[in-house]
């Protein structure tokens, strides 16, 4: 049975306005995109939404082509690569070729053809290690990149992937490292063999770099540093899984309701900063019926209510793309989730972001969260919890390991001072 949703429309507000202490603190803590540049103009961005939505429908396009001769085609190529759209508006702007200057199709189609070829190349790759690993008999899960495009977007080049993201288990990190060393890649990190134990448990990825580039292959253990305090149960993940056919290859990937909250904690990680994380989650929402009681129990189980709620939000903002009705209630009782949405919208459209290393950055993912216990959970692993940085910054025996702790205190507080 088709899914019922309700489209609900804003101006160029969430509903809520930015209150003054709302405004002094997002400008304190955001500074401006190197490549972004100045706020886009509203016609390359209204051309960039349309040309990336699923619901642009043709009097949406009749507007967008009034606009055409309004356009700085080189602001708005610039702000498609920047958001990782290029291949969506090369798409849609062979829909409008008559009107579009002959140069800006064929770079677009420059962009999408190098596209086609590196997707190629990463699923090669991504076959390439799986089968590798299937002989050692380890499970692992791609979710991201070449796999999230061919399942969601029918194209495993509709957007640009940068790297290989796979989903193991911690006891089989050790094996899988060996086994991709003879495929060519390289740890890109030297992690002490005396601090191994302690990553796992609190890091969550271990990176190589391969003829792809650096960081070309991510093995990923957990979804998330450990400090974010979003728990997930990997196993139960593992067990959800679905198969999926890519380039001709059977695999498994995330189920929709876990890759949607997945990318979800993503792209908030990352402040929404990107348009192609929000279409990805447009592009689940559309095409898959999801089971929104069991999304809505996970989320209150990991407590990313307010995350999922503002990653809604801007979709339905930015891509027209309706709040389902099975949680729309719930999404617009939650007023703090309605006043962040609102914020970060800001942010996204005037091209600035939040620096991850600055204090402000930390008390934003603070305000992500709706319960107490998570934002102490947060704070304290943020405190005490150490990682490469101060595994290099000081060499101590094993025996001593737990000075970390104070290491990382006195690092962090170096950082802040300098604020």
């Amino acid at each position: 049975m088709q899914q019922k949703m309700t489209k609900v429309t804003w101006s160029s507000s969430l509903g809520l306005p930015v209150s003054m202490a709302n405004t002094v603190s997002l400008r304190s803590a955001i500074s401006s995109h190197p490549s972004l540049g100045t706020r886009a103009a509203e016609c390359e961005w209204s051309f960039l939404l349309a040309a990336s939505s699923l619901n642009t429908d043709a009097q949406g396009w009749e507007r967008v082509r009034r606009l055409l001769d309004k356009v700085e085609w080189v602001a708005l190529l610039r702000l498609a690569n920047d958001h990782g759209t290029s291949s969506l508006l090369y798409q849609n702007c062979l829909k409008l070729r008559d009107a579009v200057p002959p140069t800006v199709l064929a770079e677009l189609r420059q962009r999408h053809e190098t596209n086609v070829h590196k997707c190629l190349f990463f699923s090669r790759e991504l076959i390439r290690i799986l089968d590798c690993l299937e002989g050692l008999g380890v499970e692992a899960i791609p979710y991201k990149g070449v796999v999230l495009s061919e399942v969601y977007y029918g194209d495993m080049a509709m957007r640009q992937s940068g790297d290989i993201d796979l989903l193991v288990r911690s006891r089989d990190v050790a094996r899988i490292k060996e086994s991709v060393l003879t495929l060519g890649y390289t740890p890109r990190v030297s992690i002490p063999d005396a601090a191994w134990p302690n990553y796992l448990a609190s890091g969550y990825e271990c990176s190589f770099d391969g003829l792809g580039g650096q960081n070309f292959l991510e093995l990923q253990w957990a979804l998330q540093p450990r400090f974010y305090a979003v728990d997930y149960d990997m196993d139960k993940l593992f067990q959800r899984a679905v198969n999926v056919t890519v380039a001709d290859r059977d695999m498994k990937t995330l189920s929709p309701e876990d890759l949607l909250l997945v990318l979800s904690v993503h792209t908030a990680k990352h402040v929404w900063e990107r348009l192609i994380w929000l279409c990805d989650i447009a592009r689940i929402i559309k095409l898959k019926q999801l089971d929104w009681a069991a999304v809505q129990s996970r989320t209150r189980q990991y407590g990313i209510e307010r995350i999922l709620h503002i990653t809604l939000l801007l979709t339905n903002h930015f891509l027209a793309e309706p709040i389902p009705e099975p949680i729309e209630s719930a999404v617009f009782a939650d007023q703090n989730a309605r006043i962040l949405a609102n914020e970060i919208a800001a942010a996204v459209r005037a091209g600035v972001f939040y620096e991850a290393e600055q204090v402000a950055y930390f008390r934003l993912m603070m305000r992500l969260r709706e319960r107490k216990a998570d934002r102490v959970r947060f704070l304290t692993r943020l405190t005490f919890t150490p990682g490469p940085g101060e595994w290099h910054a000081i060499r101590l025996q094993k025996v001593l390991f737990p000075l970390y702790r104070v290491v990382r205190l006195a690092r962090l507080a170096s950082r802040f001072a300098r604020e």
